[in-house]
């Protein structure tokens, strides 16, 4: 996920795609206690891409003041 790929999706999207990946990252962190994850470079994916999108939102609000 690019942040110039972020930047050009609509605030509702940005809402969405934040409440699915934090869904995600409940999920991986479940697997990963029961020791069901396949992947655990996928935690650090989703980690990331939840900052950016956060990090972005937050940029927008600074604009709009």
């Amino acid at each position: 996920m690019k942040a110039s790929d972020v930047r050009e999706r609509t605030q509702l999207e940005l809402d969405k795609e934040l409440r699915d990946l934090k869904s995600e990252l409940f999920k991986l962190r479940f697997q990963l206690a029961t020791n069901q994850l396949e992947n655990p470079m996928r935690l650090k994916e989703v980690k990331k891409s939840i900052a950016l999108i956060k990090t972005i939102i937050r940029e927008r609000e600074i604009k709009g003041m």
